[in-house]
């Protein structure tokens, strides 16, 4: 039996569908790649390095879009050659949509799997060691020690690292004086002119922020409390170059030490 026009024109239709298929996958691809940043704006104290794996699950999907352009080429040349012989390519399943099928499946699988474990674990252990504000970036945590000697434990790792102390404002010490009462609230503000000059000649923006800062407030409950700007919501803020950021680093470390 000859085939006619109609079956023809019929996988070059399927054809034409496997060419948009492979198109949207490699757009999807490109979207998901990128979906990381649209994670860290919502997001800025998850730390950049846990959106790493949008890279892949969007590259895996462009390979994957690439791959269908490629096998879809092969199966239309295949079945006009079949049509010319008078046969028909339809004697089994497409194993080229079976293919794609499941794979899309496991990558929706692992991508929900993904986003689940970004939003929930950074919840879980910031609930037991530390509150966030996502809005103002605001990292706190408990101190074991009362709000004065947190601030002088804090002043001499500073001083044994080198770090220069600018200012220490005594809030409650000023509120005293002015015949008002505060619970002991007392700001260190420090650094080092070699390791915030890069990171203002590299985004002007963030001398506002700088020099770093650490709090150290006593709440209403009498709990010592040590707060600080989040190292990830100021690389956002700011666009900071991933390799200056260790330039800002320290002062999580600083304030944990002196919270101990």
């Amino acid at each position: 039996m000859s085939s006619g026009p109609s079956d023809y024109l019929a996988a070059e239709r399927t054809f034409l569908a496997w060419i948009r298929t492979g198109l949207a996958l490699m757009g999807f691809g490109f979207v998901v790649a990128r979906f990381g940043l649209f994670l860290r704006a919502l997001q800025p104290n998850v730390p950049s390095q846990s959106y790493g794996l949008s890279v892949w699950f969007g590259t895996a999907l462009i390979v994957v879009g690439v791959i269908v352009n490629f096998w879809s080429v092969r199966h239309h040349v295949r079945l006009v050659q079949d049509l010319n012989r008078g046969g028909t390519a339809y004697k089994r399943p497409s194993s080229l949509a079976i293919i794609v099928a499941l794979v899309m499946a496991v990558v929706g699988l692992a991508m929900a799997i993904y986003l689940i474990s970004v939003g929930e674990p950074g919840r879980g252990r910031q609930g037991k060691t530390m509150t966030s504000n996502t809005d103002t970036g605001i990292v706190t945590i408990p101190s074991n020690n009362s709000v004065g000697q947190t601030v002088e434990k804090l002043e001499s790792i500073l001083q044994a690292k080198g770090v220069k102390l600018f200012a220490l404002i005594d809030h409650s010490g000023e509120a005293e004086k002015a015949g008002m009462q505060m619970r002991p609230t007392k700001l260190l503000i420090f650094g080092n002119p070699k390791a915030g000059t890069p990171l203002m000649v590299a985004s002007p923006g963030i001398a506002i922020d700088l020099p770093l800062k650490i709090l150290v407030a006593e709440d209403e409950n009498g709990k010592v409390r040590v707060s600080w700007n989040s190292v990830a919501y100021l690389q956002a803020r700011h666009r900071l170059p991933a390799e200056l950021v260790q330039n800002i680093a320290v002062v999580e470390a600083l304030a944990r030490k002196a919270a101990e």
